[in-house]
This record gives structure tokens, sequence and C-alpha cells, in this order.
């Protein structure tokens, strides 16, 4: 057994199955960033202006980020925060605890079908709008190696304290548009704006409400701060060709298409799942609100109140938790869960945690946690200290979660 695995084992004791986590954070060289990831403003571009400014935080991540040459080997991947035996903070990679004690971590079972931890969450926040793109599905990704993508979307109001520069995401595309319209679009891509948004339908976004984004569907996401469950994958292609006024390289449309199509539009507009696209009924087969858990009055009756903010499909779901001021519950779940803190302070389990008012890069936090298969069927105590503010916190699940079969479309 490796010394990292024995204090990992070591964690997993003292925390009763509830791991700490640290500030997983990655950039983006062709985004603004937003400012309202807690992140101290003079740490944004801690990473030099040449890779972007950091506008995500990601979570629970065993996933690396594809951010072309130059990419940090462990950019993207979230580290568990362990005691050494003098007791200094060490860090150890969740990956490295998933690839060897991942019956461990998410049960047997999960291993057995899926091989790991098949999700990756994460916070976005930009001043402005993303391109239009989209994920490629799983035939599309499996060509160049990688695994297709679909994406959720929920707007914690906690972080969505105002709106920045765009607070619409385009979605899809208008009911009539035809292939023939997209291939002129990508035809004009060296004239400028390419014309793409006028194919599109933009809806405002909403906090405390979110979105399902199939792999194959077009999205320009706004400037909302996003919590983003989504299959553990980075394939993107982006079909316009520039967003408020800055170009759009080409090679960030046909990053994860095959060499031999990277000029062969018919390839690249295949890749779109046309059908969900130009979906008339778009909004009322993708647009989601809160669903509770149990009936309201019984949960409020025991001082929480809990509601699924990511459903419908097997890939991933999501919960929001709020425990009442100065209460206490303990919260069962079928499956392992990582979470994040968005308001409140108080314990998850035997850990202290709230939520801070400002990090500095390479900090750590008591807002990120990873709770074990094990620790989520036992049920873990989660106790609100403020007699006055509420504890809130979001909860992602990867795939196939017993608890959220029933709600699957």
């Amino acid at each position: 057994m490796s010394e990292n695995i024995r204090l990992l084992r070591d964690a997993l004791a003292a925390g009763e199955g509830v791991l700490r986590l640290a500030p997983s954070w990655v950039p983006r060289s062709f985004l603004m960033p937003g400012g309202r990831l807690k992140l101290h403003p003079s740490d944004i571009y801690a990473l030099g202006a040449h890779r972007g400014g950091i506008d995500e935080r990601w979570f629970s991540s065993t996933t690396n980020a594809d951010n072309g040459p130059g990419t940090p080997d462990d950019e993207g991947l979230s580290y568990v925060v362990v005691s050494a035996d003098n007791g200094d903070a060490r860090k150890v990679l969740l990956k490295e605890g998933v690839d060897e004690i991942g019956d461990e971590l998410l049960g047997q079972d999960v291993m057995s079908a899926h091989g790991g931890w098949n999700i990756l969450c994460k916070f976005f926040d930009n001043l402005g709008p993303i391109p239009h793109h989209m994920h490629q599905d799983e035939e599309a990704a499996a060509r160049v190696g990688r695994r297709g993508k679909p994406e959720a979307y929920y707007f914690p109001p906690q972080y969505n304290y105002k709106e920045n520069n765009f607070a619409y995401t385009f979605m899809g595309l208008e009911p009539g548009t035809t292939k023939d319209d997209m291939w002129r679009c990508l035809e004009r891509w060296n004239e400028g704006d390419n014309g793409i948004l006028y194919h599109s339908k933009a809806y405002k976004l909403k906090p405390g409400t979110g979105w399902q984004i199939p792999a194959g569907v077009l999205h320009a996401p706004g400037s909302a701060v996003t919590y983003e469950p989504q299959v553990n994958s980075d394939v993107f292609g982006m079909f316009q060709s520039m967003v408020e006024g800055r170009a759009v390289p080409w090679d960030l449309l046909v990053k994860d298409v095959p060499e031999e199509h990277h000029h062969d539009l018919d390839y690249i507009i295949g890749m779109l799942d046309w059908e969900k696209n130009v979906d008339p009924f778009f909004m009322q087969n993708r647009f989601f609100e809160p669903l509770p858990v149990r009936p309201s009055e019984e949960m409020a009756e025991e001082g929480y109140s809990e509601s699924w903010v990511t459903y419908s499909t097997s890939r991933y779901s999501a919960k929001e938790l709020t425990v009442f001021a100065g209460r206490s519950v303990t919260v069962s779940d079928a499956a392992a869960y990582g979470t994040i803190v968005t308001q409140g302070r108080g314990q998850i389990g035997v850990w202290d945690v709230h939520t801070p008012a400002m990090i500095r890069y390479g900090e750590l936090t008591a807002d990120e946690y990873f709770v074990t298969r094990a620790a989520a069927n036992g049920g873990v105590r989660i106790t609100n200290s403020s007699p006055d503010e509420k504890l809130v916190m979001l909860k992602h699940f990867g795939p196939d979660n017993p608890d959220a079969r029933p709600l699957v479309r």
C-alpha cells in the first residue's frame, strides 16, 4: 500500500467517511472571468495572463482540464486534504483514491459498472456569454478517444447577486433552421460574426432554476454563475466565430474533430443532434424548477428542505440541501456525492464548515467535501450553527444514482 493511500484511509477514518477537498481552479484563455467565485481579485490571473483568467472552480474532480499546450498535469483535478504523520496538512489526488480504493469510496457495484467517478461538476463565472457551442455525443467523441458530454445547469442564488453583462443563454436553433443555414455560417467564419445567433433563441436565466442540455445541442451560456453537473469529459466544438467583438479561432471548433474532417462542413454539422436543436418545445423539455425530495411540510418540521435541482437523466443528478438556522438533520443518500457549501456555517459530520468571503489562490477552504457511499448510506449529520442564517449546500452525484431513477425521463 502506498503512502498516499495510507494517508487517505487515515483521512477516511478520521472524517467518518467524509473527505475535505482543496479548491481546484481552472482558467480559460478564450473567456473573461466574472469575478464572483470569491477568488481574490489579485489572483484571477494567478496562472498568467497567457493562460487566461480563472473563471471556473471544479468540484470533487477526477478529470483533467483540457486547456491545450502548457496545461499542468493536475489542472482540474481535486485534492483531498489529509494529515501527515507530523500533523502537517498534505494533499492526495482524489483520482488516485478512486483508482486505487474506489470500492471504498464509491462502492464495488459502481466501480464494476463505471470504472470510476464519472461526473464532472463545476462553477463557471464569466463577465459575458460563452460562444455558441456543442459537446459531442458518445459516437462523435469516441472518434477522438474521448467521452460524449451532456450537461446540466443550476443558477445558485448565493452567487448570482449581480448578473454581469448578459444573463441570457442562447440554446438550440429556431424551428425551421436548415443545415444549409449552418453551412453558410461556417463558411463565413473568417468574415467577422458568422451570424449563427440569428438562428437561435435566448432565454433569460433565473436564479434558483436550471436547464438540461443534451450532447449535440448548441448553447451559448450567459453570464450567470452556473453550477454545472456533467459527464466527466472536456470535449466541445465552438460554432460561433465571434463573441463580444473577440474572434474565436477555428481550432476551437475542431478541437475534438478527427484531423481529416477539420474542414469537412458536412461532418462538423453532422455532430449536431438536429432534432433536439430545432425542438419547438425546447423550453418545455429542457427547463427545470427545483423538485422537493419529500413533502415540503414534513421536511420543514424536521428543520430542513431538500430539492432536486438536476434530474431527468441517469448520467448525473444534484440536490440543494438547506438546513434552517439552529437546526440539525441527518440526511441519507443512496450514492456517494461531492458537495459545496454555498451559504452559512455549521458542521458536516465531524467537519466544521463555512462559506468563505474571499479565497487566495492556493489557500485551503472549509466549504468543499466528498461523502463516500458508506457514509451517505448511513446518514450524515448536518448542523447549522448560526442562530439566524440558513446553511445551504449543493450535492452532486454520479451516474445511476438509485434515488434519482424515478425521475429519469
